[in-house]
């Protein structure tokens, strides 16, 4: 028998080439991972960094929630397969706090599923509801899951400025009347992220009145919903006559609960989109480990004053924060609700240079890592998202870096300029 061979210049005798899908190819550069490399680079070097950069909460939950997860783990009947929506207790729970707090009421049956972390669910969510040639609109500066979930399901996004909201419901009217074919979801985040900007319940009224009118579904991210400041209440979309018919809520226990590495979140509100967002799910997943729900409903029975209180905690760090930086002659950016400042940069520095720049900077010289704008779209230019995850005490001396960085700095830029002009 003849032996078969290749011929020489045939393409498998080449290199073997991976060829991901394109809608991994569509997906940008990560902007952040120079910052984070920078920061590995200098902690494995002995640097001490202040990390203002990623809202990663730094505070534990409650003794008594902690407690309940030993006991649950210690279950055997608990380490089996979890149902994808969730067990029927939580659900009940979520939807205890939404009647409690908003007045909303929901079938835990139909209108409330868990997610693995709200991030999980919106993807999916995204996925459940677009595809090719779909278009969503996103607030501009926008978190990135907002706009990569989109282009992950194959969909379009066009991106509208969410700094002012009364021109934001106008440009989605407009942006409905004059695409073709016209947009088919609108993303919500209120408190938003990174921006900061909140709203009253008047700004969702007017949102399901469009909804209504251009049959546009609604995805509302409501992952800050228990931190907020000075007295204001984030309002919940839901809570608007007619919402449950036009969208859904993500909410979260990763922030006020801090219970982020739990990854425990919720999706409420439409029937058919949550039904739908259990069909990909039942494909993609199991839920959650069953002991982690058991004290997610701890949680949300017990610790309520707790929460509270971690808002107090977050607005005394904003206040630590927002104080120093303005008596360095920064504008003050105090957020009414979130974890993050939405901070201009300052001049003559704005000019100098790019946000990412500057951001670098205050990594490379000072030990301050912070997130650029430009990190959240083009309309984040010009500014620094700082999260509000350290102490009080250690956000000053993030402020006191800052300063002695930016002191150096000028005093280089000074020097160079001197040189230049005797030249």
């Amino acid at each position: 028998m003849s032996e078969s061979r290749v011929p020489s210049d045939s393409p498998e005798n080449g290199p073997f080439q991976v060829q991901v899908a394109q809608r991994v190819t569509r997906l940008p550069p990560y902007l952040f991972g120079r910052i984070n490399k920078m920061i590995y680079d200098k902690r494995v070097a002995g640097d001490d960094v202040i990390e203002l950069g990623m809202g990663n909460p730094s505070d534990p939950p409650q003794e008594v929630v902690i407690e309940k997860l030993v006991e649950a783990a210690r279950n055997p009947g608990n380490h089996r397969y979890s149902k994808s929506n969730g067990i029927a207790n939580l659900r009940r729970e979520v939807g205890a706090k939404y009647f409690k707090k908003y007045g909303v009421r929901l079938d835990p049956e139909s209108e409330v599923i868990t997610c693995l972390g709200s991030k999980e669910g919106f993807s999916h969510m995204c996925l459940a509801l677009m595809g090719p040639g779909d278009t969503a609109i996103v607030p501009a500066p926008y978190f990135p899951v907002h706009v990569y979930a989109v282009a992950l399901a194959s969909g379009n996004v066009i991106s509208l400025d969410v700094t002012d909201s009364d021109k934001f419901l106008s440009d989605i009217a407009y942006t409905c009347e004059t695409l073709y074919p016209k947009p088919k979801l609108l993303i919500l985040c209120y408190p938003h992220n990174p921006s900061s900007v909140v709203v009253e319940q008047s700004f969702f009224d007017e949102v399901v009145k469009l909804a209504k009118r251009y049959n546009l579904m609604v995805i509302s991210d409501f992952a800050y919903a228990d931190v907020a400041f000075d007295g204001y209440q984030p309002p919940s979309f839901l809570a608007s006559e007619g919402a449950k018919e036009v969208g859904v809520e993500f909410t979260t226990m990763s922030k006020g609960y801090n219970m982020a590495g739990w990854r425990v979140g919720f999706c409420s509100g439409n029937a058919e989109m949550i039904n739908a967002l259990a069909t990909i799910k039942g494909y993609y997943d199991y839920g959650m480990f069953q002991a982690i729900q058991i004290s997610a409903i701890v949680a949300l029975r017990e610790t309520e004053a707790a929460v509270e209180e971690q808002s107090r905690v977050y607005q005394g760090r904003r206040d630590a924060l927002c104080d120093g930086l303005v008596r360095m002659g920064w504008e003050d950016a105090r957020p009414k609700a979130g974890m993050f400042v939405w901070q201009p940069v300052p001049e003559p520095w704005r000019s100098r240079m790019s946000t990412m720049d500057f951001a670098m900077m205050l990594l490379t010289k000072g030990n301050v890592a912070v997130s650029p704008g430009s990190g959240f779209g083009p309309a984040g230019e010009g500014f620094l998202r700082m999260s509000l995850v350290e102490n009080e005490e250690r956000l000053r001396q993030a402020v006191r870096q800052i300063k002695a960085c930016l002191k150096d700095a000028e005093a280089e830029y000074a020097g160079k300029a001197s040189v230049g002009a005797a030249g």
